[in-house]
């Protein structure tokens, strides 16, 4: 028999299914039972151990329902359902094929058991030719007519799942063409409105998340010198690239700009919450946005 799922795609097909609702493991089995009409259905020793892997990476987590573990999927779960949606489409395919491929070992099986079936009745009728047929013929006779509706019903059930699997794989390829569409407009937007903010006037962005995250309070400047405050500290730590480090480029650089503008909200954000925000604070935020902006600005203009 042909494999159900290529390597991995198990694993992508799960996180479709808790993307549609969270599920616990027999469920999840059910309903891959039903996707392809009877004809494969998983055991538990190959679904458990696949949902505990995708749970220790982060991708679902589980609640205890009724003595039950139900299963949901994480936001890292959909980013990875996400950015794989092109696969997706193609794993839809790959199950009509493999109904396909199913449904075809079936027929085989009933064609050969039919052929069979009938050399035995050949058989059977040569050595008893002058012998008016009995119950046991007509038996055999009804055997066979089963076999063969058996057969035109399962043919039947592989045509129309081949054909449900082919519509929905089409429609995932659309829904992940305009997916990707958008995304890419939305990139676009965005890069398009911080070019044009940040060149309103100059800065270091790094100077804003210093001043948030440290309250605002000054260090010790040389005589002479103006005051420094925690921003400019958090400004040089950026300078240095110790700031965000953890983030490691991803090849594109419209997400990873888009990423490091999260890490910065949020750690603004975060400093806010816990130290609270008055309207000097807010002023004295404004200063350093305006200035980071244009720095950025001039950055962006520059290099292309």
């Amino acid at each position: 028999m042909p494999p159900v799922f290529a390597h991995g795609r198990l694993r992508l097909y799960l996180l479709k299914l808790l993307d549609e609702a969270p599920r616990h493991g027999y469920e999840v089995i059910r309903l891959l039972e039903e996707r392809f009409q009877g004809l494969y259905a998983p055991s538990a020793g190959t679904v458990y151990p696949r949902l505990a892997k995708l749970e220790a990476e982060g991708l679902v987590t589980h609640a205890t329902e009724g003595g039950r573990k139900v299963y949901s999927i994480t936001d890292a779960g959909r980013a990875e359902l996400a950015d794989r949606g092109g696969e997706l489409a193609d794993l839809e395919l790959e199950i009509r094929d493999s109904v396909s491929e199913l449904a075809a070992e079936i027929r085989d099986d009933v064609r050969g058991a039919a052929g069979d079936l009938r050399r035995e009745m050949r058989a059977a009728a040569s050595a008893s030719a002058t012998q008016v047929e009995d119950e046991s013929w007509k038996a055999a006779k009804e055997d066979l007519r089963k076999a063969r509706q058996e057969w035109k019903e399962q043919a039947r059930r592989a045509k129309d799942e081949s054909r449900r699997a082919r519509e929905e794989a089409q429609q995932a390829r659309r829904q992940a063409k305009e997916a990707q569409e958008r995304a890419r407009e939305e990139v676009q937007r965005i890069a398009g409105q911080l070019q044009e903010q940040f060149a309103k006037s100059g800065g270091v962005l790094g100077s804003l998340a210093g001043a948030w995250l440290g309250g605002g309070t000054q260090t010790t400047a040389p005589a002479g010198a103006e005051p420094r405050t925690a921003a400019d500290g958090a400004a040089a730590a950026a300078a240095d690239g110790d700031w965000a480090a953890d983030l490691a480029p991803t090849g594109d650089p419209a997400r990873d700009l888009d990423r490091l503008l999260d890490r910065f909200r949020d750690e603004v954000r975060d400093a806010a919450r816990d130290r609270g925000v008055t309207a000097a604070q807010v002023a004295e935020a404004r200063r350093h946005l305006e200035a980071a902006s244009g720095r950025l600005g001039t950055t962006f203009g520059a290099s292309q």
